[in-house]
C-alpha cells in the first residue's frame, strides 16, 4: 500500500522540476536536453499501463538526481537504436509510421554514495533529445529492494 500524500507531494515536486527546467545542458551532447510531458508521462506509465504507485514515487524522488547526472554527464554507458512504430495507426491506410528511435543511458552513483542511478534520454527521428526515464541501476536483490522501497516511502532527499 502506498501513502497518497507522499505520492501527491512527490508528483507535484516533479511537475515543478519539469516546469522550471524545460532545458538542461548536457556536456556529452554539447546541447540542451528537453524535459517535456512525454518524459513526465513515462515516469507514470509504461506500455500504455500505469506504473505501480510506489514505482512512480521512486522515479519522482530520483528525478533531482537525474537532472544532476544530465548536467555532469561526459561518458555514455549505453546506446540503443531501433526502428519502431510511432503514433497511432492510420485508419485510412491501416498502417503505422515507423521511425528511428535512439536511447542513451548515463549511470552514476549519487553524491551520498547510497544508490546507483540510470538516466535514459531518447530521440525520435531527427527530433530533440528528451529526458525519458530514471531508475536504480542495480539488480534488485531482496536487501537492495527493501532499501529502494524505503527510499520510495521516505524520499531520497531524506537520506
Amino acid at each position: 500500500m502506498y501513502n497518497k500524500d507522499i505520492y501527491l507531494v512527490s508528483k507535484n515536486r516533479s511537475k515543478e522540476i519539469f516546469e522550471k527546467n524545460k532545458q538542461i545542458y548536457c556536456p556529452y551532447f554539447k546541447q540542451n536536453i528537453i524535459l517535456n510531458s512525454d518524459g513526465f508521462h513515462h515516469l507514470q506509465f509504461s506500455s500504455r499501463r500505469e506504473r505501480d504507485k510506489k514505482e512512480q514515487i521512486l522515479k519522482f524522488n530520483l528525478l533531482p538526481l537525474a537532472i544532476s547526472i544530465i548536467k555532469k554527464s561526459g561518458t555514455l554507458q549505453e546506446y540503443r537504436k531501433l526502428l519502431s512504430p510511432v503514433g497511432k495507426r492510420s485508419q485510412k491506410e491501416s498502417m503505422t509510421i515507423c521511425k528511428i528511435i535512439e536511447y542513451w543511458s548515463f549511470i552514476a552513483i549519487n553524491d551520498n554514495k547510497t544508490i546507483k542511478i540510470k538516466v535514459v534520454l531518447r530521440r525520435i527521428g531527427n527530433g530533440n533529445i528528451i529526458f525519458w526515464s530514471v531508475m536504480p541501476a542495480i539488480k534488485l536483490k531482496t536487501d537492495i529492494l527493501n532499501k529502494i522501497r524505503q527510499l520510495a516511502d521516505k524520499g531520497i532527499d531524506d537520506e
